[in-house]
């Protein structure tokens, strides 16, 4: 809004630079104004005008504007102060844009018959600045911390002596430095660290408002010598109005992480069920299907859900590495992402067992600072004073009795993960065993013993009909099996297995649920078929895919422990549907059989003596003709491992060139050593050996 009769001008003169801006807020004159300082950041084009109030005015509430005093500068009164008089004298009015692109808009100028039109540049609107609120609000907080004195929780309180991290700062990647300069933290930096400049005021009958006043009226006087206009009305309305076609580009972009209902539903469906999962991080499967609206297939909902969340207590939290994707480290302490990770892991593991969790015991056990620890409970649990973190949401039970070949499976998913937490933590006895609290049942918290009775009777009548047909089905059987009691002893068919102290594979499935489940399921069931022997044409079926597994698993991995591949075993169960023939039970003789069978071989390194690995730790298997051109330089590497626990570079390369015959370059050795080896500690290892 312009109004010339009021043009009064901010004048800004830095270097050879000179503007003069035109202020006219809609809302205020410059008659009698007594009091205005304006400020400047060039580079923003962000404007600050401090204008003074008429405290006299019969309108204006001095009690009011006592007590906003002193909120903002308490009792005593300094250089800092915001008021100064102890009373609220003045306010302060910030820009922002009004317009990204302002090229289409004029200030029109109507005299004697004339029509000035004088391009704008920019359009900044000016709106009351709340600062002084903060400053109140910080007040505030310090008299209530004074106040208080500290922090009355006992189980959550601080230890007096705290652990100090010590950080090293790590070469920054491009991708984080453009993620860093994109954030909200650094633009407020940014703008905070330029300096404002002061601006000079001149009034409305000043003699430079006048001469600004001057340039809104064109100083040509022969119009006529003015050929453009000589067009046609629709080529001077397109000169006047040209198509935009930057507009749309010159919009600004939106923040990465605002994505609203209707665009996030252009998405493709694994698209949007991540993004609400990371927003969200924990949810039950009803509301998940509510978001994304009506006539969404939730076959497909569950297929994509299980690739970006895990099963806890019914309900569907986001996967760690959704979160912290690789290469990235943690905000507070600085660990890598892998780290973070698998603290993460732990604290999800432990809410399949328990309702509750502390947080002391969460550190202790994976060694991360307060803060990460932290960040982990808050994902998915609330604080509760004197008790710990507890879940966020109910146990759903509706999803666990609807879906138990989910749940199954993510059984199965938890069992490898419990199985990697034991190696990296060395996790006790205390830490596998579930608390016997009566707040971490998996039902809900709030159910009597009669509403468990009433629902037990209700199960039992649905189910009465299926029942009484089963039991006469069985006693029809066993009146027309009394004759063929005499049967040959040859028909028997007995279970023989070769005697091994070895103990078959944990292959557990979904059977029930009671107040012992973990997450919806028994971990004491097991799945057994046909006393062992499965019929005639599925054991070369169970044969042939337990043959594919261990052949496509060395192709990729070429060195594996016994306990790494059964863990790799137990995440492949868990992908396969229920009832696949591979849920039949298979031993750890049959899998070490079957790597042998493939073209595998048994590394026996030397471990050391005092190792506290276990015997599946110690078994280290490795492919030994892949097929490639690298095979002979993998089975020296092997051979040298055969001998050593662990060695050096310069001696592994060294031994190549010896047995290989030539001089290999150093691209070569990191393929061989990146298929077989790890590095720790300037020495390599095989793989999966390291943390033995």
């Amino acid at each position: 809004e312009i109004n010339v009769t009021h043009f009064p001008v901010l004048q800004f003169i830095e270097g050879q630079e000179e503007g003069c801006y035109p202020i006219r807020p809609a809302s205020m004159t410059y008659d009698d104004v007594t009091h205005l300082s304006a400020k400047i950041k060039p580079k923003q084009q962000k404007v600050e005008l401090e204008m003074a109030i008429d405290t006299l005015n019969p309108n204006y509430c001095r009690s009011k504007g006592e007590q906003i005093a002193l909120n903002v500068d308490g009792t005593c009164t300094d250089e800092t102060s915001t008021y100064s008089s102890k009373l609220m004298d003045k306010q302060t009015f910030c820009s922002s844009q009004a317009a990204s692109n302002v090229s289409r808009y004029a200030a029109a100028v109507y005299k004697k018959g004339e029509l000035h039109l004088t391009p704008l540049h920019g359009i900044l609107q000016l709106r009351p600045s709340f600062t002084y609120l903060d400053k109140a609000d910080a007040k505030h907080r310090e008299r209530e911390a004074a106040n208080e004195g500290g922090d009355s929780s006992q189980d959550e309180a601080e230890d007096d002596v705290k652990q100090i991290t010590v950080r090293f700062s790590r070469p920054e990647t491009e991708q984080a430095r453009q993620r860093r300069v994109q954030s909200y933290e650094f633009l407020q930096k940014r703008q905070a660290e330029e300096h404002w400049v002061h601006l000079h005021y001149y009034g409305l009958k000043d003699s430079r408002s006048e001469h600004e006043r001057q340039y809104l009226f064109s100083q040509g006087h022969g119009l006529a010598e003015n050929t453009e206009l000589i067009k046609s009305p629709s080529e001077y309305l397109m000169m006047l109005m040209p198509p935009s076609v930057e507009e749309e580009s010159d919009k600004p972009m939106a923040p990465s992480n605002v994505l609203s209902m209707a665009q996030l539903r252009t998405l493709p469906l694994a698209d949007q069920i991540k993004i609400l999962m990371k927003n969200v991080k924990v949810m039950p499967f009803a509301n998940l299907m509510s978001l994304l609206g009506s006539g969404t297939d939730s076959t497909a909902v569950l297929r994509c859900i299980q690739q970006v969340a895990m099963l806890v207590q019914g309900n569907w939290v986001v996967k760690s590495d959704v979160l912290y994707p690789k290469d990235t480290s943690s905000p507070h302490s600085g660990v890598p992402a892998e780290v973070l990770c698998r603290g993460r892991d732990f604290v999800m593991w432990k809410f399949t067992r328990d309702r509750w969790v502390v947080r002391k015991e969460v550190a202790a056990v994976t060694k991360l600072c307060p803060e990460d620890v932290k960040d982990f409970l808050e994902h998915m649990s609330v604080a509760r004073i004197n008790k710990g973190w507890e879940f966020m949401l109910p146990y759903d039970e509706d999803f666990v009795k609807k879906h138990p070949d989910i749940v199954q499976r993510q059984h199965m998913l938890w069992m490898g993960i419990q199985a990697k937490l034991e190696k990296v933590y060395n996790l006790l006895k205390e830490h596998l065993t579930p608390k016997k609290q009566e707040a971490q049942s998996g039902h809900p918290l709030l159910v009597s013993g009669e509403q468990r009775v009433n629902m037990a009777k209700a199960k039992v009548k649905q189910n009465y009909g299926q029942l009484e047909k089963e039991f006469q089905k069985q006693k029809a059987e066993m009146k027309s099996n009394d004759t063929s009691a005499k049967m040959d002893v040859s028909n028997i068919r007995i279970k023989e297995e070769p005697v091994s102290d070895e103990e078959p594979m944990d292959t557990s499935a979904y059977e029930g649920m009671n107040n012992g489940i973990v997450n919806g399921l028994h971990t004491e069931d097991s799945m057994d078929s046909l006393n062992g022997h499965l019929p005639g044409g599925c054991i070369d079926r169970v044969a042939q895919e337990l043959k594919a597994f261990v052949s496509s698993t060395f192709k990729k991995q070429f060195v594996l422990t016994l306990s790494e591949l059964k863990r790799l075993f137990n995440l492949h169960l868990a992908s396969l549907p229920p009832g696949h023939t591979l849920f039949s039970g298979i031993s750890d003789k049959m899998l070490q059989d079957m790597v042998l069978d493939t073209g595998c071989k048994q590394i026996l390194v030397p471990f050391p003596p005092q190792t506290a690995a276990s015997p599946d730790e110690l078994k280290v298997y490795a492919l030994w003709e892949a097929g490639d051109t690298y095979d002979q330089h993998r089975q020296v590497l092997l051979e040298i491992f055969s001998k050593n626990y662990r060695v050096r570079r310069n001696v592994i390369q060294n031994q190549l060139s010896q047995e290989c015959g030539e001089d290999l370059n150093k691209q070569e050795v990191d393929r061989v050593l990146k298929d077989c080896c790890v590095s720790y500690g300037g020495m390599w290892y095989l793989k999966g050996t390291v943390q033995s």
